[in-house]
């Protein structure tokens, strides 16, 4: 099959949705297809065309107002889509994403990342008015797939569509087998985009209360400063270290050698780094909100309803005795397969 993923951005740019189109792309090239990336991520430093790990990659100038919403007018083009056999389109806040499912005209799946609302006023307008072209473009299409259990009755409930679930997966064999980073104390774990909804200003307030523990945190963002400032203002400043994007192949160590990993967010539709710490053997403490309380009836995890620091505190006490993972978790292998019988299908 000749097929089109349609990203928001691509490697190496991070994300879930970056992290899925970039496994998922190039277990089916593995597989005998020819697969290529249109995508609005294009930068002066990233050339309009590439070929990375047999993927082929096209990148389009594009805008995305306060980061969110991403759009390449030349995605709306019909004409692009004629040389494929299926045309799989990813993220409903990306503008790109309901044009490119307008304009189609092949077989053609959709998957969501719908998070519903956002951290933000202005995305959650521009959201507001954006949803009336959403569900026309969801209509649209031949599949629908969301990420989890959550997400899919979200998408039933404000977007009226019917849903099949495909989790994200993981490469579990380069998390299961990877050896801790050393340090001289232990420490907790942060992986996120340095915003305000991913909830790490709540780890850190945490901290004072868990005094044998260092707290590292993986990613970067337009938050980072302000974390900063947290940190110092708390007393904890010596004890809180930012280690921007961590590269791909050190980060199964970090999480190996964490005693827990703590995600506080308020929005998720899947929750990938839950995934990996787990896979990575470090149990989680979650804020029980939108697709992180999907994870919440596990044996590796802690959830919390509130996070002021009492309550997260409290949780990582509890988790650190946890052994992970109580289950297994599902690979990228799976989920490729899932997508390839998809494809399949509506052929």
């Amino acid at each position: 099959m000749k097929i089109c993923q349609v990203s928001p951005r691509y490697t190496p740019h991070t994300g879930g949705v970056e992290t899925q189109v970039k496994e998922v792309s190039e277990r089916l090239v593995e597989r005998g297809h020819e697969v290529t990336v249109e995508t609005a991520g294009r930068t002066a430093t990233l050339p309009a065309e590439e070929v990375r790990n047999g993927v082929r990659v096209r990148r389009h100038f594009g805008l995305s107002p306060n980061e969110a919403f991403h759009f390449a007018p030349q995605l709306a083009n019909p004409r692009l889509w004629t040389e494929y056999d299926v045309l799989h389109v990813h993220n409903v806040h990306a503008l790109s994403f309901s044009f490119a499912a307008l304009s189609s005209r092949v077989p053609t799946v959709a998957t969501t990342y719908y998070h519903g609302h956002s951290a933000s006023g202005f995305r959650d307008r521009l959201l507001d008015a954006y949803r009336p072209v959403l569900r026309r473009a969801l209509h649209s299409v031949d599949e629908v797939v969301s990420v989890s259990e959550w997400e899919r009755q979200q998408v039933r409930d404000d977007l009226g569509v019917e849903s099949t679930v495909i989790p994200l997966g993981v490469e579990t064999e380069r998390f299961e087998n990877a050896e801790p980073l050393e340090r001289d104390r232990p420490y907790l774990l942060c992986v996120a985009r340095l915003e305000d909804y991913k909830g790490i200003q709540h780890a850190i307030n945490a901290l004072p209360q868990l005094p044998e523990y260092d707290l590292l945190v993986a990613g970067d963002g337009p938050y980072r400063d302000t974390l900063e400032q947290l940190a110092i203002d708390v007393g904890v400043d010596d004890r809180v270290e930012f280690l921007g994007n961590v590269d791909h192949d050190k980060l199964p160590a970090y999480y190996a050698g964490a005693d827990a990993h703590v995600s506080l967010s308020s929005f998720e539709s899947f929750g990938l780094t839950v995934a990996e710490s787990l896979s990575a053997g470090t149990p989680c403490v979650l804020k029980s909100a939108t697709a992180l309380q999907d994870w919440c009836g596990r044996d590796d995890v802690e959830c919390v309803s509130d996070t002021d620091s009492d309550s997260v505190a409290t949780a990582v006490r509890n988790v650190v005795e946890f052994s992970a993972p109580s289950e297994s978790v599902g690979t990228w292998g799976d989920v490729t397969g899932e997508y390839e019988s998809v494809y399949e299908s509506i052929l």
